[in-house]
């Protein structure tokens, strides 16, 4: 999901120097944009979705000045673990907006798993409400399944809590840090450990950094959790998608 974009500092010093008769471009009545992106591994509160394996991803987003907006966002994942899909297509919207220096954004999110539930198994998707608040380089976020938790019967209710700091050094350079804590994964969502033992949830966390190269974003992650599973093809070579991993990217938005 995106932020709301703030003027940089240099557009705003450029407009307190210019002639007191020049007047303010206005605010375009819409906006449509586009964001692209390559990945060593796309990891989804914390767990591998591409058993450790590379990921593109992108989407487009619209958004009207009153702050209504939509969005589509897309990835490769492991077709093992989502019963024969190999992509997710995630459809978003709501209503972002402003007091002073505190930021909300109210919405519903979608995931789409198109091709899931060969051979009899579950056909998997996803419906999240989400609320989310921010201020200053704080931000904080709730989202609550209303549908079954990722194609599980009876998982309704499953939700997610983060919280994210982003904290520039300078112009190019950014400090990221994130901490989540998935609840309420009752039933068959619950997650069977390397050691036989069971749970019903799972935190999760990210420390990195980001560098913008002339518009190409840079990214280097450290994310862990506090779990220990094999899933998808993953199972094959018992493969950990939870435990701590480096993921490098580079992203760009046009």
């Amino acid at each position: 999901m995106k932020n709301t974009t703030a003027l940089p500092l240099v557009a705003l010093l450029a407009m307190a120097a210019a002639p007191s008769f020049a007047q303010t471009a206005a605010t375009p009545e819409y906006t449509f944009t586009g964001n692209a992106g390559l990945f060593t591994d796309y990891r989804f509160r914390g767990i591998s979705q591409t058993v450790k394996q590379p990921a593109f991803q992108g989407g487009f987003d619209f958004s009207h000045q009153s702050g209504f907006y939509l969005g589509n966002w897309n990835s490769n994942v492991d077709s093992g673990f989502y019963n024969g899909a190999n992509l997710e297509m995630d459809f978003y919207g709501g209503f972002k907006g402003s007091f002073d220096a505190f930021t909300y954004d109210i919405g519903a999110l979608y995931y789409y798993y198109p091709g899931s539930g060969i051979a009899g198994t579950n056909k998997i998707d996803n419906t999240e409400l989400y609320v989310a608040g921010g201020w200053g380089p704080f931000s904080l976020k709730y989202s609550y399944a209303v549908s079954d938790f990722f194609g599980i019967t009876d998982t309704k209710g499953a939700y997610y809590v983060d919280g994210t700091i982003t904290y520039p050094l300078s112009k190019e350079i950014a400090l990221i840090g994130h901490v989540g804590y998935q609840g309420g994964l009752k039933n068959g969502a619950r997650i069977t450990e390397f050691d036989g033992s069971v749970r019903t949830s799972i935190t999760d966390w990210k420390f990195g950094a980001t560098y913008d190269l002339s518009g190409w974003i840079l990214g280097a992650s450290y994310i862990d959790t506090d779990r220990s599973f094999s899933g998808g093809t993953g199972s094959l070579e018992n493969k950990d998608i939870a435990n701590g991993t480096v993921v490098l990217s580079v992203t760009k938005s046009f």
